[in-house]
């Protein structure tokens, strides 16, 4: 039997595992408030595998600080594994976070005056959720699965770092914590040793786990299932990160502030062949088709484009027509992020790359509509 359980008690009903609604924080500071985080949005579902990057003092701690309740909101709520944690007073918030909540921390914190399977056996100790008689056995198994067992009895102090942190994660696992948080878990360690760490994390995430870990390797971060990209105490949407990676992060941040949503009904048309166009459109949920017309005969499905992909593109870099219809797939409803061409423009005149990169999308999709209506343009 697995000495890990799945998920968390909110994971079958379709509700994040972590719901964070417009929570903002201030510090007082000697020149008046600081914004740390500004209006963060941030929902999480169970089983994810999220990573959270961003430069020095850009909020990521304070937002781990939100989510494990060691900070509150000045304003905004928090919610993990449907507890309001907003709402818990300090005496509720150190037992409910001993359960809920597996934390690891860049060095380690493991205590050195005594055994390694100690170490693990004493958050089962301080929430008493096993019985006595199991607590060690359980924290073996746990050294066990890290690959660590024959180290249980020596002091920390006598495992390299790598090591060390193998079994500062099974300490975060040892009251089997729905969600997984790690602060810098690799920032101290070697590639190789890091390398090893990480793929822990992916084998949990395979297990049923929550991880969000804390991150300046990108590297790292572009193999988890999602990056949260925070700059400025503000959270860079998604899609735009994916749609444009090579505008820096205050100019991602610039069109995130900008974009506006829309949603439509699955089938629905979101653009038409021939018309006006002065729109630029990054898919955000769901899955558009873009069709094309064809004489005598039926219409094509050129592309179908999901989330981080983008449309209108065409139109903006030849003649503001639309070049070929949009609709939303029949699949289901399909959220769209909407930025002017004179948005668009006024970014991309701070962005040469990125202008190029959508100039050769746009110039790539031309000639393939071309091939596919089988006429000339």
């Amino acid at each position: 039997m697995s000495i890990l359980t799945q998920n968390g008690k909110d994971a079958g009903d379709g509700r994040p595992i972590i719901d964070m609604r417009d929570v903002n924080k201030y510090y007082k500071t000697a020149i008046g408030d600081f914004h740390a985080l500004n209006s963060i949005d941030l929902k999480i579902q169970a089983g994810e595998f999220v990573s959270i990057i961003g430069k020095s003092g850009s909020g990521k701690s304070t937002l781990l600080n939100m989510i494990t309740g060691i900070d509150r909101p000045t304003s905004g709520e928090v919610f993990v594994n449907g507890t309001a944690v907003h709402e818990l007073n300090e005496n509720r918030m150190a037992r409910w976070r001993g359960k809920n909540l597996g934390i690891v921390f860049q060095f380690f914190q493991l205590l050195p005056t005594i055994s390694v399977v100690e170490n693990i056996m004493l958050p089962m100790d301080f929430c008493r959720t096993y019985p006595m008689r199991e607590r060690e056995k359980r924290a073996l198994e746990l050294l066990d699965m890290v690959e660590l067992k024959e180290h249980a009895y020596k002091l920390p102090t006598a495992l390299s770092g790598g090591q060390q942190q193998r079994v500062a994660i099974a300490r975060a696992l040892a009251n089997d914590p729905p969600v997984v948080i790690a602060d810098e878990p690799t920032g101290n360690l070697d590639s190789k040793t890091a390398d090893s760490v990480f793929e822990l994390f992916t084998n949990l995430v395979a297990q049923g786990k929550t991880i969000i870990i804390v991150t300046h390797d990108s590297g790292l971060a572009k193999r988890t299932h999602r990056t949260a990209l925070i700059t400025d105490g503000e959270i860079v949407n998604e899609y735009v990160a994916k749609a444009m990676p090579s505008l820096l992060q205050e100019q991602m941040l610039w069109a995130t502030r900008n974009a506006r949503v829309q949603m439509f009904e699955a089938g629905s048309m979101i653009v038409t062949e021939g018309a006006n166009a002065d729109t630029f459109y990054i898919v955000s949920r769901g899955t558009v088709e873009v069709v094309l017309p064809r004489a005598n005969q039926s219409d094509v499905i050129a592309l179908q484009l999901g989330p981080g992909k983008v449309f209108g593109e065409m139109a903006f870099f030849h003649g503001h027509k639309r070049h070929a219809s949009v609709r939303a797939s029949e699949s289901g409803p399909v959220e769209v992020l909407v930025l002017g061409y004179d948005k668009l423009s006024e970014l991309l005149n701070q962005s040469e790359v990125t202008r190029e990169a959508l100039h050769q999308m746009a110039e790539q999709n031309e000639a393939e509509n071309i091939r596919l209506r089988g006429t000339p343009s």
